[in-house]
């Protein structure tokens, strides 16, 4: 009986982490992290210029964070989100969208790519925040999943109200456009 009970016992403890790998709690601030290698990417008279980054900057605006490893596959996976977010045109003055790239988790031999679609990203949209972490610091203290996307909605004060990771469903992108007009409503 005791072996039937450990062995349910790290059963489940293998699915939930699995299904909950990130250590991210809602109405919790984010764990604290830095990029200072690259990290984000500042746009000024048309020039990308680097800084350090800090997830501790992340407050005095809602937010959506999106988080995805430098892979293609991953960075298209919640493309649909990105569209509602531009189709919501949310107040710039109380809201940014966030984007985190793990150029760290990239096919090999195309970080050199990678770094250059930050940029144009950066270019096209100026009034977002892009952040290149080159050395996963983000995935790590945030103990995000590999080759994926997370998707994280931060109230003003830097709270997290919302985490996902993986493809998010048509409902959930509805759910998260609707979360956020919520929030900027406060």
């Amino acid at each position: 009986m005791k072996k039937i009970a450990l062995i349910f016992t790290l059963s489940m403890g293998l699915f939930s982490h699995s299904t909950f790998a990130h250590n991210l709690q809602l109405n919790s601030a984010l764990p604290a992290v830095s990029v200072a290698n690259d990290g984000e990417l500042v746009l000024s008279n048309n020039e990308i210029k680097y800084q350090p980054w800090s997830a501790a900057q992340l407050k005095g605006k809602v937010r959506i964070v999106n988080h995805f490893a430098g892979r293609t596959e991953a960075k298209e996976k919640n493309l649909a989100l990105i569209e509602a977010i531009k189709a919501a045109k949310f107040d710039a003055n109380k809201y940014q969208t966030t984007t985190i790239i793990n150029a760290d988790d990239a096919v090999i031999a195309t970080g050199m790519f990678v770094k250059s679609s930050a940029e144009k990203g950066k270019k096209a949209n100026a009034h977002s925040q892009v952040v290149l972490d080159q050395k996963s610091a983000v995935k790590n203290a945030w103990q995000l999943k590999e080759k994926d996307n997370a998707v994280i909605v931060l109230d003003k004060n830097g709270k997290v109200q919302w985490v996902s990771e993986g493809k998010l469903s048509s409902q959930s992108v509805q759910e998260i456009i609707t979360l956020v007009g919520q929030l900027l409503s406060k």
